[in-house]
């Protein structure tokens, strides 16, 4: 087991309907030391890749991106989920359809901070069904940059998101993946990795 999965089944708290809080560490209040410990392990596991860019979106993802921009020492943009009247310019936009929120967001990323010279990681906090990522995986498309790999905290390795990005032929990472969850018993089995 590694040092997330122990800490999630710390932790981590599985709710009826294949929800998993990690609210206490991860994604509402965060350990900034098990943060560190994320961003050097997607640094090792992307360590062959020439990123010069991380790219998540809000909210969650941008504190696990942050961490990660450190190893590399490159830079983090991350898409709103709403404009604002700070956003001024062109913009990719991509519809992003929540699995936590139950609802579908419009999430943009400003044309000035991509552009077809950059070679990305994507990262965020958890992967179900993979809609984040695929608008993510778009706008760096229409931005002609490159996709370099994909860096995710927590899959739900029981959702299709995983393996249809890995159809997709990205290379996928996560941390930890859960493969059950059960809630009544407050039990989580990982996918050995």
């Amino acid at each position: 087991m590694n040092f997330l999965e122990e800490r999630i089944v710390k932790d981590g708290v599985v709710k009826p309907g294949n929800v998993l809080k990690v609210d206490s560490f991860l994604n509402h209040q965060m350990d900034i030391h098990l943060m560190d410990q994320m961003g050097e392990e997607f640094k090792r596991r992307f360590a062959h890749k020439q990123i010069n860019k991380i790219l998540t979106i809000e909210a969650s993802g941008i504190a696990i991106a942050c961490a990660a921009a450190r190893y590399f020492d490159v830079p983090v943009v991350f898409a709103k989920k709403s404009k604002s009247i700070n956003l001024d310019g062109e913009m990719y936009v991509a519809m992003v359809e929540s699995f936590t929120h139950k609802n579908v967001n419009q999430v943009v990323v400003s044309k000035k901070f991509l552009s077809a010279d950059d070679k990305v990681l994507i990262i965020d906090d958890f992967l179900a069904n993979g809609c984040a990522l695929q608008g993510l995986i778009s706008i760096v498309e229409s931005a002609g940059a490159t996709v370099e790999g994909i860096g995710i905290a927590v899959e739900k390795g029981f959702q299709i998101g995983g393996r249809v990005i890995r159809n997709l032929g990205y290379q996928l990472e996560s941390l930890a993946i859960v493969d059950a969850m059960d809630a009544e018993n407050g039990t989580i089995t990982f996918r050995e990795q």
